[in-house]
């Protein structure tokens, strides 16, 4: 539909119902999950009384739409104009919520205001998504550059060292997300792998760390071989030459031969050592041939080769030395390097048995055991998972994840129609966001990740984590509504 506007002509968009229905749908369903979570057999209240968490949760249902309302009626220029005023209060407010929140629960992150408690790191999310739209559709923008590469990383990592300075872990790590939506905007893929590589070493080095073999431990030695393989896959991919693919497999394994057989005579064979000493032959055949041939590529693949063994060496000093023995535990509790029933691994100890205890089809609404007699902790905040599991089941949990999947996937698809820069970056930022969240709360619950405390989108209580993920959304719903304008 076109109507002339101040001399120009406008197609008239539409807001995206399909989504808005998704987003009232988990908020409807998030509700009554609170209400069952929350359930008290001996006081019981209704879903509207204001005294139990479900009424409160209605109150910020209730402002949320309201929110969302008026989202959709701001123009989108004034997001754009906006932006960085809207990253520097959000800054300052982190700043001073680092300053004066009380300490609940081990986190700084709270303002309490009277009865009324807010957290300003939920609403970095969407600041940080509209901060790195901004940037991007500056003119001429190019992500590969020194200097725009500090500039996003800036935006990215500052609020999350403030928020890492109140304690809370878990959203700081939201805020890491977003190297997603660079990768979308054409950071390499490389450097997700090594991303995900410091992950595996990391995971590895720390779970078999106190079994020695060697120099090194078992984690450390398994790692190093694990680097060699990497270095291999990265020379076929870049180089495609299945010759030296070949020779630094040989190369390694002929110093494992060797071990070997010095073994048989009866020395002790130091398995760590020669771990070491086939990572440094693969590393000097590689330069060799950088060097022959003067391909820069080579190099890389022996910088990355020294860098993995670096970070392999010094994550075990993180582990031990630098977190805290709080965050220790839960990593070793979903690692399996300790039970700590009693302890860090109550949370997912419980919800796991509430979970088990649905079976197919679950106990019905309000029926749930554990979560009613309270042996869940943190049940309609970031635990609230296990509810839907203990009351629906198996086929309840799956329905909702179902949803989720279709729900991200739409985002996606809104995302990549995008006829601007700031819409599809802010798109993919919505999106990244959403999609951690689930990963990480489904994952926490279900005990293959460890506990970092962030709510299950739209669905956990309360009023702070529901507001930063409707504006979050309906931000991008009014930039979808307005794309179509010439």
């Amino acid at each position: 539909m076109l109507y002339q506007r101040y001399g120009e002509i406008v197609e008239k968009g539409r807001v995206d119902w399909f989504t808005v229905g998704f987003y009232l749908l988990f908020v409807l369903l998030g509700w009554l999950n609170i209400y069952a979570a929350s359930y008290d057999l001996e006081n019981a209240t209704s879903l509207f009384d204001l005294s139990g968490r479900a009424g409160m949760q209605l109150v910020w249902i209730g402002t949320s739409l309201l929110l969302a309302f008026s989202l959709l009626k701001i123009d989108v220029g004034f997001y754009e104009t906006y932006t960085f005023v809207f990253y520097l209060a959000g800054i300052f407010l982190l700043v001073v919520t680092l300053i004066v929140a009380p300490d609940i629960n081990g986190s700084r992150s709270w303002l309490v205001m009277g009865p009324i408690r807010l957290q300003p790191a939920e609403f970095m999310k969407f600041i940080i998504a509209l901060a790195l739209a901004r940037v991007f559709n500056a003119y001429g923008f190019k992500l590969m550059t020194r200097n725009n590469l500090l500039l996003v990383s800036v935006l990215i990592l500052l609020p999350a060292l403030l928020v890492v300075m109140q304690s809370e872990t878990g959203t700081a790590l939201v805020y890491l997300c977003f190297v997603l939506v660079l990768y979308r905007e054409g950071l390499p893929g490389a450097v997700l792998f090594m991303g995900f590589a410091a992950v595996v070493y990391f995971v590895l080095g720390v779970r078999f760390s106190e079994v020695p073999m060697g120099m090194l431990s078992v984690g450390e030695f398994a790692t190093v071989l694990l680097i060699i393989v990497f270095v291999a896959g990265m020379v076929w991919n870049h180089v495609k030459r299945r010759g030296v693919v070949m020779t630094i497999l040989i190369l390694a394994a002929v110093v494992f031969a060797a071990g070997y057989v010095v073994s048989l005579f009866g020395l002790k064979c130091n398995y760590g050592m020669l771990a070491i000493a086939a990572l440094g032959l693969v590393c000097v055949y590689l330069l060799f041939l950088a060097l022959r041939f003067w391909k820069r590529i080579y190099f890389l693949i022996v910088l990355f080769a020294l860098a993995s063994f670096a970070f392999v060496e010094s994550a075990e000093y993180v582990f031990y030395d630098v977190l805290q023995p709080h965050q220790q535990m839960r990593i070793k509790v979903t690692l399996g390097m300790e039970q700590d029933l009693q302890g860090s691994g109550y949370h997912v100890g419980q919800s796991k048995i509430a979970i088990g205890s649905g079976g197919l089809t679950g106990k019905g609404f309000l029926n749930g055991t554990q979560t009613k007699l309270k042996y869940v902790p943190e049940q309609d905040t970031d635990f609230i998972f296990c509810t839907i599991g203990e009351e629906q089941g198996f086929v309840g949990s799956s329905l909702l994840l179902i949803l989720y999947v279709i729900f991200i996937l739409r985002l996606i698809g809104l995302a990549e129609r995008q006829t601007s820069v700031f819409g599809r970056v802010y798109g993919y930022g919505v999106v990244s966001v959403f999609l951690f969240h689930v990963l990480v709360n489904i994952g926490m619950v279900l005990g293959i990740m460890p506990v970092i405390g962030i709510p299950l989108p739209l669905f956990s209580y309360g009023g702070s984590s529901l507001w930063g993920f409707t504006i979050l959304l309906f931000i991008f719903l009014r930039i979808d509504k307005s794309r179509r304008q010439f």
